[in-house]
């Protein structure tokens, strides 16, 4: 979906397909066909932007093998899909039964990150429409924190300095720019926006930037106007945005919220939940961690849960999203006289980990979850001025 900024630019709004997981390039062409038609169809609309996520081995069968782009290609066009942007956070794995930790390798200080990363981006240069010649994608904030010292310090930086020449030289042989952006995430090395600024500012380059997800920015409890103000004032480029919403928790003290709380607690992604006091932020790394009777977590004051919940759809009482953040984000990357990002992404990919009575059932009720998601999406920009495109 295409929007027209105030100032006449296009800010494009997809959604990411990595809630239908497949680890093969079959596997995408299933995804094409019977998830991201039908939501295009149950909008209504010509054209929809999809943000592709493409595990290692589909990465790989497409940057090998040029017929198999270009029929890819031919698939989108086929289908009424686009692609601008890619989720390049999980390297695998990521519909396996247990995800956890998993997610956050191979890390930066990995070849493995960079050799993917590079693929990417030759891929998404011969994906992107005929009238588009901006492509972004989003990456692991570094490392998980654990086991990650001076030494892989340097070597993630190195990497990153790599991909930018590497993206230079892909715009020089293509025409096609294409810009990756660290995504901040609860107990990662960047945890925050802020803790994006100083890395990002010693690599120096503008291909590498922010992939600010506003689950993420809630769930740290950062105040979105500061924190992009903050990366706007270091130069640091918003590459994109991922629409999502958290799950907050008033009074984690209250047995019945706890016991709502619990209802979220599954095994297959990590739920990293935070606490801010006047003393800072407490946290856990998942859930069930902060739920347990060993005073992890301040009850006395409200918890927010990394648990990307449905845009449109509100937690029972007692609990509630954090979908006002969102909003809030949003109106600073796209509501002023010129968008900070041009690139947004609805990114809610625990649909099937919900608790059971919240899960979609059957095919066509998360092809009208995602639409209802788009849905709210297209009327938040349409309220801040922007206009939709055919």
């Amino acid at each position: 979906m295409r929007f027209r900024h105030p100032d006449g630019s296009t800010v494009h709004l997809a959604y990411c397909t990595n809630v239908h997981p497949a680890e093969t390039l079959d596997g995408v062409l299933a995804q094409l066909r019977d998830h991201c038609e039908p939501v295009r169809r149950r909008l209504g609309r010509d054209r929809l932007g999809i943000g592709l996520w493409l595990a290692r081995d589909a990465a790989h069968a497409l940057v090998t093998d040029p017929a198999a782009l270009r029929g890819l290609r031919t698939e989108l066009d086929r289908r009424g899909l686009e692609v601008v942007t890619l989720n390049g956070f999980p390297y695998e794995g990521f519909g396996a039964e247990e995800v956890k930790y998993r997610v956050y390798t191979p890390d930066w200080a990995d070849p493995e990150r960079l050799d993917h990363s590079t693929s990417l981006a030759r891929v998404l240069a011969g994906l992107l429409p005929d009238d588009v010649t901006d492509g972004t994608i989003s990456t692991l904030p570094l490392a998980w924190r654990t086991a990650y010292d001076d030494t892989r310090a340097d070597k993630a930086r190195t990497a990153l300095v790599t991909l930018a020449e590497r993206l230079d030289a892909l715009e020089e042989l293509t025409g096609r720019s294409i810009r990756v952006g660290l995504e901040p995430e609860p107990g990662c090395v960047v945890e925050t926006t802020h803790d994006a600024i100083a890395p990002l500012t010693a690599i120096a380059h503008d291909r590498i930037g922010v992939c600010v997800d506003t689950c993420h920015l809630a769930t740290s409890f950062e105040d979105p106007h500061t924190a992009l103000d903050a990366l706007t004032d270091a130069r640091i480029p918003i590459v994109k945005s991922q629409l999502s919403a958290a799950l907050h928790a008033e009074q984690p003290s209250d047995p019945e919220v706890r016991e709502a709380l619990a209802a979220f607690a599954e095994p297959r992604f990590l739920h990293q939940t935070r606490a801010a006091t006047s003393a800072g932020l407490h946290g856990t790394d998942d859930l069930d961690e902060a739920l347990a009777d060993d005073g992890h977590l301040p009850a006395t004051t409200p918890w927010r849960a990394h648990f990307h919940v449905p845009l449109h759809a509100s937690p029972a009482a007692p609990l509630t999203s954090t979908l006002p953040v969102l909003k809030a984000a949003l109106t600073r990357l796209v509501g002023g006289p010129h968008p900070l990002t041009r690139h947004l992404e609805v990114e809610t990919y625990t649909w099937q980990a919900l608790p059971p009575e919240l899960r979609p059932r059957a095919r066509a009720q998360l092809t009208d979850g995602i639409a209802a998601e788009l849905t709210l999406a297209r009327e938040l920009l349409t309220d801040l001025g922007l206009k939709e495109l055919p």
